[in-house]
């Protein structure tokens, strides 16, 4: 399959913005699986529901409606933009995205969403559960350090309070629970392209990516 490009990897390590200029210089659309488990946190904390209620986070998945579009993301008819980037929703979203129903809830959608057409898809399961068929994926990491050096530099501006040593300390935490949680942990296979983006630029990055991409 290499209508679908994965891009893997842990918090801060640059996927979001390597993944829309890769699909926007290929031409293909762009799926932040992030901003799915995000909008799901948003409406489990709007609801007020129990994360160890199954029942209902099943029926909360049943009955959602996410839109995406490039820019804007929406849950049943409100934007979400702005909201689920904050440090609190993030921390949410790494919750929820350890709960297998929620998870199962949300494969289908990716799926299809992924198959409408030819699509970089970014996360930490895309190469692994999503789409192990895909015939580009690519694993990008940083160093923790620099991981938490940009991701404040993103929180900071929304969220003046937020220091780089608790930035640090989340994004440690969310390494660790992404990584041995049951259900589709975040995982460096074989077939992916690896590439530490620590000391590279931006263009670099994506300079990798083209020269490795099975045509």
């Amino acid at each position: 399959m290499k209508n679908v490009i994965t891009i893997d990897g842990p918090s801060g390590s640059g996927k979001g913005t390597i993944s829309k200029l890769l699909a926007n210089r290929l031409g293909y659309r762009y799926l932040d699986t992030g901003a799915l488990y995000r909008a799901v946190a948003w409406k489990v904390r709007e609801d007020n529901i129990n994360l160890d209620d199954e029942n209902a986070l099943r029926n909360l998945l049943e009955n959602i409606r996410i839109e995406l579009d490039s820019n804007r993301i929406s849950v049943d008819g409100t934007d979400v933009t702005s909201e689920i980037r904050t440090a609190e929703i993030g921390e949410l979203s790494s919750q929820v995205s350890a709960i297998p129903v929620v998870r199962a809830g949300l494969f289908s959608i990716q799926r299809n969403l992924c198959l409408q057409g030819k699509v970089v898809i970014e996360g930490r399961d895309t190469g692994t559960t999503i789409f192990p068929e895909a015939e580009n994926k690519f694993f990008l990491d940083a160093g923790l350090n620099e991981r938490a050096r940009r991701r404040f530099e993103e929180l900071k501006l929304k969220g003046p309070g937020i220091t780089i040593g608790q930035t640090l300390e989340d994004i440690r935490k969310r390494d660790e629970r992404d990584s041995t949680r049951e259900n589709s942990p975040l995982t460096r296979t074989e077939d992916m392209v690896y590439i530490d983006s620590t000391s590279l630029s931006i263009d670099e990055v994506v300079e990798k990516i083209m020269k490795s991409l099975k045509k």
